[in-house]
Parts: structure tokens; sequence; C-alpha cells
């Protein structure tokens, strides 16, 4: 009777070491070979992330033109949109650029506008081969963005606005909305996180997203949520579609915000309405939008 029951133990014991092992071998990670097809990763040279030059060369000749002060992504049929640099051609150098966000090639200067970060102001340099100078000029990416800013709903602060090719001062892109107009979260993606944004304007009804529980039925101290609005806009970038990410918190109180957290919100605020870069340094974006109940 023993033996047969330490024959059975020792078959079930034996069956559930195999069903894990079994498992195991199912839960195994698998890694794809490299396709080795996608010509935008093996011929784009990224540029690297160097610190922001101490003396740039001001009125260089070899400082990359763009053809304008302000570029735009378009739609394509198929790839991406790139524009070039008109000058420096068949000069060997390295294009470099601040702050991250812009998809640059490091050898050619192409910008790859539809992977770039919109409605931001870049520097974008060139250094000749042989020379340490580091020519400089700016380039504004057109697009929607939002500054980073703190709103208190009991003060009846509760719309963050978009503002248009890095100028917060520039007529809005959207105003009428005449014929096709302007889309913003075209797709739903925040209304579906509860952020209530106006699909004409891009306008974010803060107080409505709160009342959506966006961050939770009972929001704490601190509480974060990234977004994503996609949109298009009626101007020279002929409704191409673009994206832009958000950061957004939540605090009871404005005092219950990080001292260091606010003093980063009013430097961009102060960059952004003086038409400086919002970094020389640490990529800048996505933009903090914090949300404060009471003051």
């Amino acid at each position: 009777m023993k033996q047969d029951l330490l024959k059975g133990s020792m078959i079930l014991l034996l069956s559930v070491l195999c069903a894990i092992a079994c498992k195991k071998t199912a839960e195994l990670p698998t890694n794809p070979a490299p396709s080795g097809n996608n010509q935008k990763d093996t011929a784009l040279a990224v540029t690297p992330v160097v610190p922001y030059p101490i003396t740039p060369t001001p009125e260089c000749e070899y400082a990359p033109n763009y053809g304008d002060s302000i570029v735009y992504p378009e739609p394509t049929t198929s790839g991406d949109y790139y524009v070039y640099p008109q000058n420096n051609l068949g000069i060997s150098g390295t294009y470099l650029s601040w702050p991250e966000g812009l998809v640059l090639d490091s050898k050619s200067g192409a910008i790859d506008l539809t992977q770039s970060e919109t409605g931001a102001r870049y520097s974008v340099a060139f250094v000749k081969s042989g020379t340490t100078d580091t020519c400089m000029s700016q380039l504004i990416v057109a697009g929607a963005a939002y500054m980073d800013s703190v709103y208190v709903l009991s003060q009846s602060d509760s719309t963050s606005k978009p503002y248009f090719n890095a100028d917060p001062n520039a007529p809005p892109v959207c105003v009428g909305n005449q014929g096709q107009g302007c889309k913003f979260d075209y797709n739903n993606f925040a209304h579906n996180q509860g952020i209530e944004v106006d699909q004409k304007t891009g306008f974010i009804d803060l107080q409505k997203t709160m009342q959506n529980h966006a961050f939770g039925l009972i929001p704490l101290n601190g509480a974060t949520l990234l977004t994503t609005i996609y949109y298009q806009l009626n101007d020279n970038s002929n409704f191409a579609n673009q994206k832009i990410q958000l950061k957004m918190m939540y605090y009871n109180r404005k005092s219950d915000i990080p001292s260091g957290t606010l003093v980063t919100v009013a430097d961009n605020i102060f960059n952004t309405l003086n038409y400086l870069l919002l970094s020389k340094g640490p990529k800048p974006r996505p933009p903090l939008i914090i949300i404060v109940r009471q003051n």
C-alpha cells in the first residue's frame, strides 16, 4: 500500500515539474533577427548628443541654411518628409542640433520633419572638418505646442491653449477654422484617457478633465499622466499628420508642488515668451501641465 502511494506521489510530482518546465519553455523570449530593410534606420546618421558650445561662431558662412527660418512638415505618399541645407554642399563636416527632438543627419544635415518634434525652436550647427568653429543658425519647425504652466482651478484658470510655430504671441493658426479647418485629437487618443480636448482649437478643458477622473477617482499629489495629442493644421503643413506628447500632473495645492519643479516651469515660460531655446542641454519635451485644485 505504501509503495503504491509513493509511486503515485512520484508520478504526480513528475507531472507538475514537467508542466512547469513546458510553461517556462513556452515563455522564453525570442529575439527576432534584424530585418535590415528599414532604410531610414540604416541611412540616417543621427546627430550625437554633445554639449551646447560655449562660444559658437556668429555670422559664420557655414551656418546651416534651410532656405527659411521656419520649415513645415508635409504629407507624403510614402516614407517621411525631409528638408536639406542649401549650403555646405560637398563640404565635409558634422551637423549638430539643440535641444533634443530634431531628427538630424549628422553627415548631410537632412532633417526628418515627420519624426522630429514640431512646434519648437532649434539651434542647428555645422562644424567643418579640420576646424573647431561651430557655425550656428536657428530654425523653427512649425507646429503646435503647449506651454509649461501651473493651472489653479479655484481661480478659474482651467484652459490650456496651444501656441504655434514657437511663437506664443503669434495669431492662432486655427482661428475661425474656415473650410476643412484644424483637427486636434482626431483619433480620440487623449479623449479616451479622460482628457477633454476641443477638436477644432486644441484647447484643453482642465476642469472637465478632472471631472472625467483622468487621474483616478481620488487623485493624489504628484499623480502623473502622459498623453499624446494627434493633430492636423490648416497652414503650410497641408494637414500633415503631427503629434505632441504632454505630461500632466495633479496637486491639491500649489504649495504641494516641489520647488524644483516650479523653477523648471518658470524657466521654460521665460524662455518661451522671450523666443529662446527651451533647453541647451537635456530634452525639454514633453510640455508639463500641472493642475492644482486650490491655491
